[in-house]
């Protein structure tokens, strides 16, 4: 047993080899490769797997088979809402240099929650990092996605595209002529070349999205009589996954619904949010655009109601 024990240690704690341990004891490796599952099989050795403690390994399994993601990360919701959208930010930008590779083009676009994510933003490998949609004014002072993809570029050593231009137009013929500026073409030019793309989820009450809550009440009214609930970089969603094209399809300076679909990796960080935003969350996952979802507790447990009512 006193064997077992150091030998356990050397490899498991010490990160010793087989083959070093074999010497060390004058054992073969495979009498090694025994005793350690002897070390196991006696109670000597307990393997725990935890996740950090903000994270839900469970409810994000359930959550990613519920909806058929590539991956689901849900976080403990807290009761202050501001600590989720930390928590939510923390985790969206641990994931970020797991899942891009070098070379490859990462689209941005820009929330509270993202925001966020952007001020945990570490390390990111080399990569092109391209804005995905244009600014709200009202948020542009407090760091908004210009300042979050050239700080991204700025982590990865790549170069960036923002897009200086606001997000929603009065008319269609404004925002063409923007969109042929060259700077903004610029960054359009790479939508389809996007490998990564990492999106909000906005519901649709003045609560819940920054574009509903830029809107005039007359343009509230009427996408409410479509049937909006769910908006995605301003590409607007019905309850059941739906896109619902109307005159803000051509006011908005912003990444497509048919081209985000193509992306190979969408990221949504969404949560901190109500009854009404989670079903906005459920709404965007119907909609096929979603393929790895960051969300909170709370959020996930709707989530995996709604799933089981339908």
């Amino acid at each position: 047993m006193v064997r077992l024990a150091a030998i356990a240690r050397r490899f498991y704690l010490d990160g010793r080899s087989k083959v070093e341990i074999a010497e060390e004891f004058g054992l073969s490796r495979f009498k090694v490769a025994r005793d350690l599952e002897a070390a196991r099989g006696a109670g000597i050795v307990r393997i725990d797997v935890r996740l950090p403690e903000r994270l839900d390994g469970a409810l994000s399994e359930r959550l990613r088979q519920a909806y058929g993601l590539h991956r689901a990360i849900v976080v403990e919701a807290a009761e202050d809402p501001l600590e989720t959208r930390r928590a939510l930010g923390s985790a969206a930008a641990r994931l970020l240099p797991e899942i891009v590779r070098p070379g490859e083009v990462l689209g941005l676009a820009w929330s509270r929650v993202l925001q966020a994510m952007g001020a945990e933003l570490a390390e990111l490998p080399r990569c092109t990092v391209v804005q995905l949609n244009g600014v709200l004014s009202e948020f542009a002072e407090g760091g908004g996605s210009v300042e979050a993809v050239r700080r991204a570029a700025s982590l990865s050593g790549g170069p960036a595209y923002p897009v200086y231009a606001p997000l929603i137009l009065p008319d269609a013929a404004t925002a063409a002529t923007l969109r042929a500026d060259p700077g903004i073409a610029a960054a359009f030019a790479h939508y389809d070349r996007l490998t990564t793309a990492v999106v909000a989820i906005g519901g649709w009450d003045e609560r819940n999205s920054t574009v509903y809550q830029a809107l005039d009440p007359d343009s509230r009214a009427r996408y409410d009589g479509l049937g909006v609930r769910a908006e995605v970089s301003a590409q607007l969603i019905d309850a059941e996954g739906e896109p619902v094209h109307c005159d803000l399809d051509e006011r908005v300076i912003s990444i497509r619904a048919e081209q985000l679909r193509k992306v190979p990796e969408v990221v949504a960080v969404a949560g901190a949010g109500d009854g009404a935003k989670a079903r906005a969350i459920g709404a965007a996952l119907k909609s096929g655009l979603v393929s790895t979802l960051v969300t909170d507790s709370a959020v996930a447990q709707v989530l995996l109601e709604g799933a089981a009512g339908d």
